[in-house]
Formats: C-alpha cells, sequence, structure tokens
C-alpha cells in the first residue's frame, strides 16, 4: 500500500501546468462530497493529501514556491466551491428574463472569489513550509485561517468550512460545543492531512504511519465524547407548549408579487388550520405558530385587511412568529425602503415584537456600491430599490408562554461568531427563512444542516420555519424531533426542546482557536527559520 501511495504522490509532485491545475480542480471538487447532503467526509482522506503533495511541489524558490501554491490553492478552491455551491444559480433562473445572463457569472464568479481564500492558505502554508510531519501542522493553520478569513472579510460567506466533514455522524457533531467551527476546521484538516506522509522519505519521516494512527485515536475520542454527551442530554420538552410550522412551498414569483396577495393568505390561512389527525383542532391546538421569511408579497402592517384575517385565524392562546418586510423611515427614489423582518403578533393582531435582519445577503438584498451599481442599471435579486436597511441588533425576544427567543433569518444561523450575542442567551433559537430561491438542490440541505450546527454549538434548541423545507425542531445537541422534507407543502406539529447548560464554545466563543492559531503560527516560524 505505501508504494501505491508513493506512487501516486510523485505523480502529483511531477505534474505541471495544466495537468497539475486539473489535478487540483478534480480534487477540490471531489471535497465537496464531504458536505450535506451527500456527508461522505471519509473522501478527504484522500483529497486533502493531494493539498498537502501540490504544495510539496509547488516552485523550490520562496516567494515563487509561494506563489506556485496559490496557483494551485486557487484551482482546488475553485472545484470545492464550484462542486459546493452550485445551486447559487437556481437563484438567478426565478426571474429568467431578467437575471438569467447573470448565471455563469454566479456559478462560476462567487467559486472563483471564494477560491481566493484557498490560496491564500495555500501560499501562507508554502512560506511555513518544512520538511516532515509538522508541514500537516502548516497546512492546516494556514488553511483554517484563510477559511476564517472567508467567514468575516466582506460581509463573510462561510459555508462549507471544512469543519463540517466532522458534524456527521451526530455523535462527531458534538466536539463543535468545544472547539467552534473554526477550531473544528483546524482540526479536521489536521487530521485529513494525515496519509500525506506515508508517502514522505523516511529521512524525514522515519514512523510515516504514526500521524495517520494519531488522527484516528483523535477521531475515536471524538466520537466517544460526542456518544456520552449525546447519552448524559436526553431530550427533554417545554411543558405545555405546542407549536405548529407552516411550510406553505409557495412559489418565488408569487412572493414577491403584490397582486397574489389574497392568493397567498387564503394559502396561509388555509394550510396553518389544516387538520393533521382525527382528534386535530387546527391551529387552536398550538400555542406558538410560525410562518417562514418574508412571507407576504406586501407591507403587513399597511394592510390591516391581513392583520384582521390573522387576528380570526389565531385562538386567544395562540402567537404568530412570521417573517414580513417592514416599511423603514428610509425613503428611495422608487419608494420607502425595508426591513427583512420576523414579527410576533398577539391574537388581537397587534404587534407585540419586531426583528430586523442583521445579516443581509449581498446581491440578493443588497448591492456593494449600491447607488452606482443601481446607476448602471444593476439590481439585487429581491428587487428591492436601494436594497434592503439593516437592523440595529440581535436581541432576545419575548414569547408569551415560551422561553425567550432569539431570531435568525435565512442565512444568520450559518454565522456561529454573531448569531447569540454576550448577554443574550435565550431559551430558543428560531431561523424563518425562505430557501425557495435555490431549488430541489443541495443547498437547502446544507442551510439546514448548518443551522443544526449551530444548535450543537451553543446547547439550544433552534426551530426552523422554510418556505419550500427543509422546516424543523432540533433541539439542543442536534435530534431532529420533527422534521418537513424539501418541496412540500404541510404543516408540522411538534413540542419545543429545553436547552441544556451553557457550552465551551458559548462561554469562550472562538478564544480557544485564535489562541491555538498563535501558538503553532510561533512554532512554525521558528522551526521555518532553524538552520
Amino acid at each position: 500500500m505505501a508504494g501505491a501511495v508513493t506512487r501516486f504522490a510523485h505523480a502529483i509532485l511531477l505534474a505541471d501546468g495544466w495537468r497539475r491545475a486539473g489535478i487540483a480542480v478534480l480534487a477540490g471538487a471531489a471535497s465537496a462530497l464531504a458536505m450535506a447532503p451527500v456527508n461522505a467526509w471519509p473522501v478527504l482522506f484522500v483529497t486533502i493529501p493531494v493539498a498537502v503533495w501540490l504544495i510539496d511541489g509547488s516552485a523550490s524558490g520562496r516567494w515563487s514556491g509561494a506563489w506556485s501554491a496559490a496557483i494551485a490553492g486557487w484551482c482546488f478552491g475553485f472545484g470545492y466551491f464550484v462542486a459546493g455551491v452550485y445551486w447559487v444559480g437556481y437563484a438567478f433562473l426565478v426571474d429568467a428574463k431578467t437575471f438569467g445572463w447573470l448565471l455563469p457569472v454566479a456559478v462560476a464568479g462567487l467559486p472563483a472569489y471564494l477560491a481566493l481564500y484557498t490560496a491564500l492558505g495555500f501560499a501562507a502554508a508554502r512560506l511555513l513550509w518544512v520538511r516532515g510531519p509538522e508541514r500537516l501542522l502548516a497546512f492546516a493553520i494556514t488553511m483554517a485561517c484563510g477559511e476564517w478569513l472567508r467567514g468575516h472579510l466582506l460581509t463573510g460567506f462561510p459555508w462549507n468550512a471544512f469543519g463540517y466533514a466532522l458534524t456527521q455522524p451526530l455523535a462527531m457533531a458534538q466536539s463543535v460545543s468545544l472547539f467552534g467551527i473554526w477550531g473544528l476546521t483546524l482540526l479536521a484538516l489536521a487530521i485529513f492531512a494525515t496519509p500525506a506522509t506515508l508517502a514522505d522519505d523516511p529521512v524525514d519521516t522515519p514512523r510515516p504511519y504514526r500521524p495517520l494512527a494519531l488522527a484516528a485515536i483523535v477521531l475515536a475520542g471524538l466520537f466517544a465524547y460526542g456518544a456520552m454527551r449525546l447519552s448524559m442530554n436526553p431530550t427533554a420538552y417545554v411543558k405545555d407548549l405546542k407549536l405548529r410550522i407552516m411550510q406553505p412551498n409557495l412559489q418565488q414569483d408569487a412572493r414577491f408579487n403584490y397582486s397574489a396577495k389574497n392568493d397567498v393568505m387564503a394559502r396561509y390561512l388555509a394550510l396553518s388550520d389544516r387538520a393533521t389527525g382525527p382528534q386535530s383542532n387546527g391551529v387552536k391546538d398550538a400555542n406558538i405558530l410560525i410562518w417562514p421569511e418574508s412571507a407576504f408579497p406586501f407591507f403587513l402592517t399597511r394592510e390591516p385587511d391581513a392583520l384582521a384575517q390573522i387576528a380570526s385565524l389565531i385562538s386567544p392562546g395562540t402567537t404568530l412568529i412570521t417573517g414580513a418586510v417592514r416599511p423603514g423611515n428610509a425613503t428611495g427614489a422608487k419608494g420607502p425602503r425595508a426591513y427583512n423582518s420576523i414579527y410576533v403578533i398577539e391574537p388581537n393582531g397587534s404587534i407585540r415584537g419586531i426583528y430586523d435582519k442583521l445579516h443581509l445577503v449581498p446581491f440578493g438584498e443588497f448591492l456593494p456600491f449600491q447607488s452606482f451599481m443601481e446607476r448602471l442599471g444593476f439590481q439585487q435579486l429581491t428587487k428591492e430599490v436601494g436594497g434592503f436597511l439593516t437592523g440595529s441588533r440581535r436581541r432576545a425576544m419575548d414569547v408569551p408562554g415560551a422561553p425567550k427567543m432569539l431570531p435568525l433569518i435565512c442565512y444568520e444561523a450559518v454565522f456561529p461568531d454573531e448569531a447569540v450575542p454576550a448577554g443574550e442567551r435565550p431559551g430558543w433559537l428560531i431561523n424563518l427563512t425562505n430557501d425557495g430561491w435555490f431549488g430541489i438542490s443541495s443547498g437547502p440541505y446544507q442551510h439546514f444542516h448548518q443551522a443544526r450546527v449551530l444548535a450543537i454549538a451553543e446547547g439550544l434548541p433552534l426551530v426552523r420555519a422554510a418556505n419550500t423545507g427543509i422546516s424543523g425542531v432540533i433541539d439542543p445537541v442536534g435530534r431532529i424531533t420533527a422534521s418537513m422534507p424539501l418541496g412540500v407543502e404541510g404543516v408540522l406539529d411538534a413540542n419545543l426542546p429545553q436547552p441544556i447548560g451553557t457550552t465551551i464554545f458559548s462561554r469562550y466563543g472562538n478564544l480557544p482557536f485564535l489562541l491555538t492559531v498563535v501558538v503553532f503560527l510561533v512554532f512554525l516560524g521558528r522551526r521555518r527559520l532553524r538552520p
């Protein structure tokens, strides 16, 4: 076996030109299989060593080597992101007449940008490169830093960070409560890189199997910790609290078409009150009714008839939590600008609480250099002139008869650093989303899984209502207690799980990850400078 690995490694080390670029793209694309919905994470034991060997085979000069590694890293990242986030292109087909021409830009342009962070990770690794197993640490550290930057710069896009590979099966995912997704990314890259030493020169690595054996021990430890954590935290539910989640599976053109107002409301009302069994009383059985993101093709507070219909639907013991577009005070050239919001509505139709989305989606909810881009004729996918307004802060909200709730709209659930602000620990998280932009693709599965990982990291239950799915209820260790599949309409009746105690991650955030990075960068810098 060692001989076969060595021959495979040498073929990569000696590759150049287009052949080298093609190897990097294919290895990156195959790495996407480690993410939801496939979750074939063992593939990274093959593809990540390829990345290490590509850096090994970079030019020998210090800066020329870094440049060569950066090109290989960009190719690897491009393959990874094309295969992993291809579904973004579906959004440009919702209104194909307006946005269809941008499809190639979306499918290739976004991966081309995201791959810059992979290129940076490869280049920085090459600058710290040493012979032997220590180079795996250089690779893991610099790549994890690149992933962290990807999740933060220019509003950030941490989608499919490599740490998610270690969040399936569920027992393995429990370690995110210790390390967070960035610490887990560092650990994952180090673990999956270990087979690269099997092709090392015995002079540099006398015991080439030792790193791989250590990786197996660490994986076993993560699994054992997770199994113990799951066994110690059985699902417990909030007493006398019933949820009803409505998943309308509404087409995108209806969601943004005011003329569809009456049809949308009729559908929501009928579906929300649908009986789910012979003993069902419809919405009257629920304490909390939940509708998805941006539910209406109109400003809810400016449609008294819609509020009246809601008041007639929900009984005195029921509260509605719904997404809606909310008019702001600012006014653009063609009308009032708006917030993407969550309303808590009481039985009499009055608004109890409002949350305005903080982390907006670039090109979906706003354009970079908004005014300039609009003058050139561009518009974001939601066609909101001037772009959506940004909320002031995220805070826990009161819901009658329930623990305090922390709202997250759409992909706010995939930003672990900012999802739960300090001092705002709630009793549960709610994630209202659309996901109808992306059709029946891997995107909604990835979105649901990353929201699930957030629940584990924080030790909080998460309730998710999506227009087209996947809707569901997740307990604080990641068990899916109820769910509705992608692409169907219906209602889901469920209980609300109770939270568990604060996790290491919820207490300290990314501090352990950042300290680890600093310590090992110092170690590698000194090792690199050693004669």
